[in-house]
């Protein structure tokens, strides 16, 4: 593992108040949601952690678009009003994109706590780079989270068996996590391999805020190649509105 010390104290410092910034903006939404909860529990899960990587605007657009009636409100609680079509698509994508939060968080530290869990995954055999490997075992968890996340939205809101609720929800949601990791990746190798490594020698490891850091705009990297994803599905009625 890379020390800190590999890095500037410039970008430790700005990382460290990225990640900060971010765990008061999912404890703010966090606290908000104790007197506010959703009508559907797991977007009780899904606003906090889309807040951990992106901050603000997602603290935002909670305020904005995702707050519910206060418990025992004249509104009789559940969610804000139907928000714009392309709002709804942005809270499609980030009921996706907790679930991928959430499913790199687990591989992430998982890999860093029992480095065999790469090596099955093809590290030392297939990859060179530990990296590559755990990029799979991110999709797994990810994609296996983010499903769950979309039944327990799909099977209440319309009424679906267990069996019926699994499917709908794997067409709903693998092609949009797909998307997801794709843009994910896609940032994270530039920021590891074409701007850290070359300019300090190493990639940040995951130990590191600098590795979260880079995590954080990868995942908003992943915001964007999922959003017309997540329209075309929702305009086919594919995936329920939000």
């Amino acid at each position: 593992m890379q020390s800190n010390e590999t890095f500037p104290v410039w970008l430790h410092l700005l990382a460290s108040a990225s990640l900060a910034l971010a765990l008061a903006c999912a404890a703010l939404i966090a606290v908000d949601l104790a007197r506010r909860p959703q009508k559907m529990w797991i977007m009780n899960l899904v606003w906090p952690l889309t807040a951990l990587f992106g901050g603000l605007l997602w603290l935002a657009g909670y305020f904005a678009w995702g707050r519910a009636q206060p418990r025992g409100g004249g509104g009789g609680g559940g969610e804000a009003a139907k928000p714009p079509f392309a709002v709804s698509v942005a809270k499609g994508a980030s009921h996706c994109g907790a679930g991928c939060a959430l499913g790199d968080l687990i591989a992430e530290w998982a890999a860093f706590a029992w480095p065999g869990l790469a090596v099955a995954l093809g590290w030392g055999a297939i990859f060179a780079e530990k990296t590559f490997a755990v990029w799979i075992l991110d999709f797994l968890v990810a994609a296996t989270l983010g499903v769950g996340f979309q039944y327990f939205t799909i099977k209440p809101m319309r009424d679906l068996t267990v069996g019926e609720g699994v499917w709908q929800a794997l067409k709903a949601d693998l092609l949009s996590i797909s998307a997801w990791q794709v843009g994910m990746y896609g940032a994270m190798a530039v920021g590891q391999f074409a701007w850290l490594k070359p300019a300090y020698g190493a990639i940040a490891p995951v130990a590191s805020p600098e590795f979260w850091f880079v995590m954080q705009a990868a995942m908003l990297a992943g915001f964007v190649t999922a959003y017309p994803v997540n329209w075309w599905l929702i305009r086919k009625g594919v995936k329920e509105a939000m």
